[in-house]
């Protein structure tokens, strides 16, 4: 049957499956920038922690500031992309889901086109 499996997803390269590569990019996507947000909390604790108080001023204290915001950006960033991420997954449990009835559905229309066409054939 020409077109019967077009909706497994096992079979198709990534540019044929845009939410599966869309999900695989926002999951590397989110585990990085939430590294990215845990070095920097790394940072900031030993900036604050480590360098004594008298020299924690002016620019020194903006950039310390800095790190903190920054840290909880990308935390922030992280959170949305894995929510994202866990979107993208429903949506593609969806589809499958929808495929396969569409398959199952195809397949029985195209069996009942056959016997028909016996039918045709054999005068019936």
């Amino acid at each position: 049957m020409p077109g019967a499996n077009q909706g497994s997803t096992q079979e198709l390269p990534p540019e044929r499956m845009p939410l599966e590569h869309a999900a695989g990019t926002t999951h590397k996507v989110a585990a990085d920038v939430q590294s990215a947000s845990d070095d920097l909390l790394v940072i900031n604790t030993v900036l604050e922690q480590e360098l004594p108080d008298e020299l924690q001023v002016g620019e020194v204290a903006q950039a310390i500031e800095h790190t903190g915001q920054l840290e909880k950006k990308l935390a922030e960033s992280a959170e949305s992309l894995a929510e994202v991420h866990a979107a993208l997954k429903v949506e593609i449990e969806k589809r499958k889901a929808v495929t396969a009835e569409r398959d199952a559905k195809q397949a029985l229309v195209d069996k009942l086109k056959n016997e028909q066409s016996r039918n045709d054939s054999t005068g019936g």
